[in-house]
């Protein structure tokens, strides 16, 4: 019964977590380029195992890394999975230091099974995220020797609701698809003052696009499963809308109001991931994965930078001392992981690289289910101390209900 409360909950707060994306999920000044940070958080369990899962073969929880590992949902189970994640970033440069602190919604999740060895998905999750204030940036004057002050704000980012289906063709291969809508905004502001007038401009720019993906997974022995996903490459239509205001001797013109303009799409690239994951003894996993997103082929790039090839490497483990113990400590689930990822953008031939170390525990809800409260943390390090580059350090907390029901079971009665 709670479970099925838990569940009208998240269907509730779908729409609400949908919204909430623009309140931002980050305060990361990086996220002023581009569509913003694109987001590894992931599901469950793989937010702490260094974000990596594309080769984990999982029949207990929701694995969104690889669309086909939904082929193995039990029959009569349906999981679905709520998160909320809290960050905080401190940031250095050469001259200042200074720290933020973001909560918000990770992800929802549903999973549930269609017929025999065909699963079904659905995710919602951030794809990217905005979340920036820079003060008193200095500019000067066209045609004249004088500068001026301006803030710029940005927030908001893009939303991945994604549908997926995965078929088993055997026993031990598995194939899926995935169908992701992105969808969201980024509003971008920036206040002025010239002589005695001051300046006001904001620009929102809605992007959406629908992007799909495959994905396999192969049982090379009991203990040992091979996978693989690609991400095609698509372009994200943008639609702007731009509104300045100026104040003259304390009186307000408006300049533009909510007029459209040109924008440029937003190129995602093909994006390769192949992983692998091996069970030991029946109480330790251990994966693996590698990812490459083609970036150069998209010949993009931003004001001061641009965008090149990516690659991720990420790793992770997970002890479980008896899954079937009757004690409860045999049961809890601890896990460690760790994620290397050298970047897509670069300034002055300066790639920002970044890495994370993460940890995390799982708490069973009951015996007879599945359900497990998961509590994952991570420590990460991005860009360096150089140039106009800030060093960003950020600690993130997760935590994710990953909860099962079981459906259409018939009850016995003696």
């Amino acid at each position: 019964m709670m479970n099925r409360i838990l569940l009208v909950v998240c269907t509730v707060l779908v729409p609400i977590f949908a919204m909430s994306q623009s309140e931002g999920l980050t305060s990361s000044p990086y996220s002023l380029y581009g569509l913003g940070i694109i987001n590894q958080t992931s599901i469950g369990k793989t937010n702490s195992m260094g974000y990596s899962g594309i080769g984990l073969k999982s029949e207990t929880d929701i694995n969104n890394l690889n669309p086909s590992n939904y082929s193995l949902v039990p029959k009569n189970s349906f999981f679905y999975d709520i998160g909320v994640v809290g960050e905080f970033n401190s940031y250095s440069n050469r001259g200042d230091d200074e720290s933020k602190t973001t909560l918000n919604f990770s992800n929802l999740a549903f999973a549930f099974r269609i017929a025999d060895r065909l699963g079904a998905g659905v995710t919602l999750v951030p794809y990217s995220d905005v979340g920036y204030t820079l003060l008193g940036l200095v500019s000067n004057i066209e045609g004249s020797n004088e500068t001026f002050e301006s803030n710029v704000s940005g927030l908001g980012g893009l939303n991945d609701l994604s549908f997926n289906l995965g078929y088993g063709i055997t026993d031990h291969f598995r194939l899926g698809a995935r169908a992701s809508f992105l969808f969201g905004n980024i509003e971008e502001t920036e206040a002025f003052v010239i002589s005695n007038s001051y300046f006001s401009l904001s620009e929102t720019t809605n992007y959406s696009g629908l992007r799909l993906g495959l994905g396999m997974q192969y049982d090379i022995t009991d203990a040992f499963t091979f996978g693989s996903t690609v991400q095609l490459p698509v372009g994200l239509t943008g639609h702007l809308t731009r509104s300045v205001y100026k104040t003259l001797d304390g009186t307000e013109v408006t300049v533009e109001d909510d007029e459209a303009d040109d924008v440029s799409d937003f190129k995602l690239p093909l994006e390769l991931g192949f992983g692998f994951s091996a069970k030991i003894k029946e109480s330790l996993t251990l994966t693996a994965d590698y990812k490459r997103n083609l970036w150069d082929a998209t010949d993009q790039s931003e004001s001061i930078g641009t965008y090149r090839d990516q690659d991720i490497y990420a790793f992770g483990l997970e002890f479980q001392r008896n899954p079937k113990g009757y004690k409860y400590g045999q049961r809890i689930r601890y896990r460690a992981g760790f994620n290397y990822d050298n970047g897509y953008l670069a300034i002055n031939d300066n790639k920002i690289d970044g890495y994370t170390i993460t940890a995390g525990i799982g708490f069973p809800v009951g015996f007879a289910t599945n359900s497990v409260i998961n509590l994952s943390y991570a420590y990460g390090s991005k860009g360096q101390i150089q140039n106009i580059l800030v060093k960003e350090n950020y600690h993130t907390l997760t935590l994710n209900f990953s909860l099962e029901d079981l459906w259409f079971r018939k009850r016995v009665i003696d």
